[in-house]
């Protein structure tokens, strides 16, 4: 005796649900100690029920939720882009300003945005650890002072937008990536 068509319903539905949750490997990795946009990173992945690990050098307030995980790290200047660079992979997402770990992220096969809202990408990140360093030298010598624009709301907005895309583009590449299931032979008779 075999089971009836809503019992079959439920339990492939019950298994598919089981499956997502398991393969949705996404997760947001936030450079947390000077980021602009912690909230806006938690409600952009309460919507998409993603898990975000905020990473820093000091403990900070955080909504409390299943999703976030708060990642306390020892004060050495490098070691929570250790931390980040150490755990993140293919299909994951990093918020950082920080180029370096940008870099480290992308060569990890994960994609990556600033707090402005402007994606590192594979073909720019040379072009930005070289103006990091020519910044680094003018600022050394004296030649300008300061740091760069401050953060605008504008700037809050493009983030949410990107972020949203990113995720959303993320997810797209893991569907397409994922290996089709063997069709079912005809039975010969």
């Amino acid at each position: 005796m075999g089971i009836g068509p809503r019992l079959r319903y439920t339990l492939v539905r019950t298994l598919q649900r089981v499956r997502t949750t398991r393969r949705n490997a996404l997760e947001i990795y936030v450079d947390a100690d000077a980021c602009p946009v912690k909230d806006e990173v938690v409600r952009v992945a309460d919507r998409h029920r993603l898990v975000v690990h905020m990473v820093s050098n000091s403990y900070m307030r955080l909504p409390e939720r299943d999703t976030v995980r708060r990642v306390v790290v020892g004060g050495d200047a490098d070691e929570a882009d250790d931390w980040i660079a150490e755990r993140i992979g293919p299909g994951d997402i990093a918020i950082t300003a920080d180029i370096p770990l940008a870099d480290r992220c992308l060569k990890a096969g994960a994609a990556v945005l600033g707090h402005n809202g402007k994606p590192f990408t594979d073909a720019g990140i040379g072009s930005a650890l070289a103006m990091r360093d020519l910044m680094g030298h003018l600022r050394e010598t004296g030649e300008i002072r300061g740091g760069g624009p401050s953060f605008a709301k504008r700037d809050r907005s493009r983030f949410l937008e990107a972020l949203e895309r990113m995720i959303q583009a993320e997810r797209k590449r893991a569907l397409l990536s994922r290996p089709k299931p063997p069709r079912p032979t005809a039975k010969g008779g």
